[in-house]
């Protein structure tokens, strides 16, 4: 009797946690079907008294979101596949072999990531300036992975370290070198934690506001995010387009986490246990 009291008590707490953590969500998405005149006439937190498409197509047409999605796809996905791949390389070199200062190496990288990155938004505005890439989609790349090299190095080479030496050795007796023994062996047993850098990163640059409005400067290059605050200063009061925008934006997150939703909970479970 006890325990069943207990279980029901956890049961019913994470469900208040989990109704607190959803009520925004849901807020926002029955905000983004109702119409301007409810809105104005009954407030945002009111009952909704209509229901109504145009909210979606007007913030999709107005703030051009197609072109926004297409520019933070264009950044996001080069990114990640840039910031996992140096990553998984580094961390292969310092986790499986006898690198002089590899734990120095390891801390230097990491202290990038300890930075605030509001005290480094005018040097690297002026460096990307200098260096004639100022306004464009390469300069946010380049800004993305490196300032998320250091972090993804730092978790892989946990994963990594932690792999049976025997395998690596195995590898080599049967006559494989460190190219081969990383794409074929190290690589497919790090894939939880890579799928779970991979969504977490994707989320972070696809959501990303501080070096978009920092790098870029033209309306046509903008990713979502710019675009979005875009919108709420032409729309001041249209609460209900503001809110489907966002709905719009959201929608690659959250279908990258579900594709890789089985990895990124294994890749915690590993994380968890070591």
């Amino acid at each position: 009797m006890t325990n069943r009291f207990k279980t029901g008590g956890y049961h019913l707490a994470m469900g208040l946690v989990s109704l607190l953590w959803v009520a925004p969500i849901l807020w926002v998405i029955v905000i983004s079907f109702r119409s301007f005149d409810d809105v104005a006439a009954n407030g945002l937190g009111s009952l909704p008294h209509s229901f109504t498409f145009s909210t979606y197509v007007q913030a999709w047409q107005d703030a051009d979101e197609f072109r926004a999605l297409v520019n933070s796809l264009l950044v996001t996905i080069p990114a990640v596949l840039l910031s996992l791949g140096l990553a998984s390389i580094a961390a292969y070199g310092l986790a499986r072999y006898n690198i002089p200062f590899r734990r120095t190496v390891l801390l230097l990288m990491l202290m990038g990531n300890l930075l605030p990155p509001q005290i480094l938004l005018i040097p690297i505005s002026r460096f990307v300036e200098l260096i004639g890439y100022y306004d464009t989609l390469i300069a946010l790349i380049a800004v993305h992975v490196g300032f998320g090299l250091g972090f993804y190095t730092f978790v892989l080479h946990g994963f990594m370290r932690d792999l049976p030496k025997e395998i690596q050795e195995a590898a080599t007796i049967d006559g494989a070198g460190p190219g081969r023994i990383f794409s074929s062996v190290i690589l497919p047993l790090t894939r939880p934690a890579l799928a779970a850098l991979g969504a977490l990163s994707f989320t972070w640059i696809f959501n990303d506001l501080l070096w978009s409005i920092t790098v870029i400067r033209s309306g046509d290059k903008m990713p979502v995010t710019p675009a979005l605050l875009g919108l709420q200063g032409l729309f001041v009061s249209s609460w209900n387009v503001i809110a489907a925008g966002t709905v719009i934006a959201a929608v690659p997150t959250v279908a990258v986490f579900l594709r890789f939703q089985k990895h990124f909970v294994g890749g915690l479970a590993i994380g968890a246990v070591k």
